[in-house]
């Protein structure tokens, strides 16, 4: 994987190259290892690209293994929903994973390794 650097206003935002986008299969994941945690890639149906942290907000599940439906992702072992696009559980469920951005540039995948804010990075 590649590291690359931009400024956004003061600050330098990293991009890892994760891969091309065929390398995920449709509705699955891939895993992709940081000294932060975890960050689960997903690729939807309709070829959407998600990142969030690879931890179901409830007890900590590895989201990357759920089954992915719509912009939605079931969480293996007490079948959470979670929003792709917002990291936020379906209600009645609460919580968050953290989302991370991704930019699909000429169909290879780029992942920051900042979390958005709005998210608690659990």
């Amino acid at each position: 994987m590649m590291m690359q650097a931009e400024r956004q206003g003061n600050s330098e935002v990293k991009w890892l190259e994760v891969g091309p986008v065929d390398e995920i299969p449709r509705q699955g994941a891939r895993v992709v290892r940081t000294a932060e945690g975890d960050i689960a890639v997903f690729r939807t149906l309709d070829d959407a690209i998600f990142a969030l942290r690879d931890r179901c907000p409830h007890k900590g599940g590895p989201l990357s293994q759920g089954i992915v439906h719509d912009h939605k992702v079931a969480c293996p072992l007490h079948d959470w929903k979670i929003h792709l696009d917002t990291g936020e559980a379906v209600a009645p469920d609460e919580g968050c994973a953290a989302r991370f951005p991704v930019e699909v540039r000429d169909g290879v995948i780029f992942l920051s390794l900042t979390p958005d804010e709005g998210c608690p990075n659990r």
